[in-house]
């Protein structure tokens, strides 16, 4: 999914969902390719997401 701050446009990132390196379990990834966060918990990988996105004084 392409995440957008609507305050600061520039600060964006896509964000991918994929099977993570343990048994049946997936992972939020930074376009990048890293392990975000667990996709059991998308309340916490947004909040992570928010914070990186965040402009100054957000």
């Amino acid at each position: 999914m392409r995440v957008i701050n609507p305050n600061a446009t520039s600060l964006a990132e896509n964000v991918t969902c994929r099977p993570s390196d343990e048994v049946r379990d997936w992972d939020y990834c930074w376009s990048w390719g890293e392990p975000m966060h667990k996709a059991d918990d998308p309340a916490g990988a947004a909040t992570k997401i928010a914070r990186v996105l965040a402009a100054v004084g957000e």
